[in-house]
């Protein structure tokens, strides 16, 4: 989202634990030009705002918390089902590429569209 819309819009991400940077995600994103070896994972408690217009979420317990962090704000959530590529059981490393790859791809296509890009004619 930031890629894609960069200041236009305050985006945050946390996740429900805290853990380093997936090595997968950093080399996935890198063939797409975004470097995030230097981001930072937080949790829920960790997000500096307490105040979103909408909160989208990746797996089912990040649901569940996301609905307790907004129960006495005015905000929407979402949730888009993502598997986790983390699960994939395969020694190869290009096969553990491929499942990152396309929650990549599977990702930006949603943003994509729930986010269209305005042009200077759109405004």
């Amino acid at each position: 989202m930031k890629f894609l819309h960069g200041h236009q819009v305050y985006v945050d991400s946390a996740g429900v634990r805290s853990t380093e940077v997936d090595g997968f995600v950093i080399a996935v994103m890198d063939e797409i030009g975004i470097d995030i070896s230097r981001h930072n994972a937080k949790t829920f408690d960790d997000l500096e705002d307490d105040y979103f217009d909408l909160v989208i979420t990746l797996s089912p317990e990040a649901q569940h918390r996301s609905v307790e962090l907004t129960r006495v704000m005015a905000c929407e959530i979402e949730f888009w089902n993502t598997m986790d590529p983390s699960l994939v059981e395969s020694e190869d490393r290009e096969t553990k590429l491929e499942a990152y790859r396309a929650v990549r791809d599977q990702l930006m296509a949603r943003i994509k569209a729930r986010f269209p890009l305005q042009s200077v004619a759109d405004t």
